[in-house]
């Protein structure tokens, strides 16, 4: 009975459930793109339209392997994927990333380092649609769905936050065009992201929001983000000036402008989490 007891200890220890739940997890998100891959190759389909489908078949995917995965090993309901206000969490999500996007933008093009050079037709929105919405998901549930919210049950909120948010901070160090500025971006983005998962317990918020910010920065304003190559997209724009307003190499997100925004979304976030009693004691607090 003892050595039944350790085994159950072992296997629910913080440590032991995040990392079996981040193999399983990208093991489903790797095989997923490579059937999704092969099966789209047979297709007769434009290649925008198959990395459209095949970013909606690995988001899909990735949800329900999350889903199973914890509803087997927690054997509880997953709240976190709740359809319950769901039309909420995404518009509170996509406004939220929206703006705090086009604020940052906004910044640049008052202080002239963005004008616009043409407008591109709605197609060209296809590729970055489709990377940023797979990207989002991909993100928000290895951060905040796995490591975030299993180390907030034994941790506490704040503790987790700031574990979270410095893992998703580095976790871009291995982006091209990276900065001091921009890691330290990345990481306030990071709060924001688990500030929007605390007051809505809920990830459809994060994802709406990661999705946006991204999607907008690069779909829509034709911006870099997060230092990879430029996609296709509505606006073609001329960003030029001092990197620390254009975030240079690595995109608007690098830019100093962004961390005090993301910043601000996070203080809104976490005071109304605070409102609501949304933060969770730390396990010795208990």
């Amino acid at each position: 009975m003892e050595t039944l007891t350790t085994k159950q200890k072992t296997f629910n220890s913080p440590i032991i459930k995040i990392i079996l739940a981040l193999v399983v997890f990208m093991a489903v998100v790797i095989i997923g793109q490579q059937i999704a891959s092969k099966l789209l190759a047979l297709i007769p389909l434009d290649k925008d339209y198959r990395n459209l489908l095949k970013g909606l078949f690995v988001s899909s995917a990735a949800v329900f392997s999350y889903i199973l995965f914890f509803k087997k090993y927690d054997k509880r309901a997953i709240t976190e994927f709740s359809t319950k206000g769901l039309g909420r969490n995404l518009t509170i999500g996509l406004l939220m990333g929206f703006t705090l996007q086009s604020l940052t933008i906004l910044v640049m093009y008052l202080n002239g380092n963005y004008s616009i050079a043409a407008i591109n037709p709605v197609s060209y929105i296809l590729i970055p649609f489709a990377i940023m919405f797979t990207v989002a998901i991909i993100e928000e549930i290895l951060v905040r769905g796995i490591i975030f919210r299993i180390v907030e049950e034994k941790l506490g909120t704040y503790i987790s936050l700031a574990i979270s948010s410095i893992l998703f901070g580095a976790f871009h160090l291995i982006n091209p065009n990276g900065t001091l500025i921009s890691s330290i971006c990345i990481t306030t983005a990071g709060f924001l992201l688990g500030a929007a998962f605390i007051y809505s317990r809920n990830l459809w918020m994060p994802i709406a929001l990661h999705f946006a910010w991204n999607f907008t920065q690069s779909g829509i304003y034709g911006a870099i983000t997060s230092g990879n190559a430029k996609t296709n997209n509505l606006i073609e724009a001329k960003i030029q000036g001092p990197e620390f307003i254009t975030g240079g190499e690595f995109g608007p997100e690098g830019s100093i402008q962004a961390i005090l925004f993301c910043a601000l979304g996070t203080i809104i976030f976490m005071v109304l989490s605070h409102k609501n009693n949304q933060i969770i004691k730390p396990y010795w607090k208990k």
